[in-house]
């Protein structure tokens, strides 16, 4: 069984044999992998008429067990995106009634997001499905290679420098 990095690597090692392509057998299998799973997710999230950044902010609302929200901050570090996406997200997150503003108790500069009920009902209901989905992607493997993968997947991008943000 071969697949398209397969032929990729063959094809560099006959024109350049000088060169050690062998990175590639890791690299461009994550990353095409990294296509073919958004991909399967964004129609997965269309079938809620939600997008995946959507699903992403809900969830990391929901998941972080703190009632009066997060701060915009603490959303662009877990995201990983600049204020203005934030800003924006948040901006359509609100105007469809999943999320909204409240000032911040400990600063009055700041604001927290917190779901809103409606945003509350859509990520229970979405989540067991989503895990459904994912569990769906990953048939192919076995679980003890489910958990050496995301083992080994951990120490790469540990490595090159993704760590939690502060709690």
């Amino acid at each position: 069984m071969s697949d398209a990095v397969d032929l990729f690597t063959e094809q560099w090692n006959r024109e350049r044999p000088d060169v050690d392509v062998s990175p590639m057998a890791t690299i461009g299998r994550i990353q095409r992998l990294s296509r073919l799973i958004d991909q399967d997710l964004k129609q997965f999230f269309a079938g809620f008429g939600m997008e995946f950044w959507e699903f992403d902010v809900l969830a990391t609302l929901r998941r972080s067990g703190v009632e009066d929200g997060l701060t915009a901050g603490a959303l662009i570090q877990i995201a990983m995106v600049t204020s203005g996406a934030i800003t924006n997200r948040i901006d359509r997150l609100v105007a469809k009634d999943l999320v909204e503003r409240a000032p911040c108790p400990e600063d009055r500069r700041a604001i927290r997001v917190r779901l809103t009920p409606k945003g509350r009902a859509l990520i229970d209901d979405v989540l067991p499905k989503h895990m459904e989905n994912e569990q769906r992607l990953l048939a192919a493997l076995d679980p003890a290679t489910r958990t050496q993968l995301a083992e080994t997947l951990r120490t790469l991008t540990e490595s090159l420098g993704d760590t939690p943000p502060p709690r």
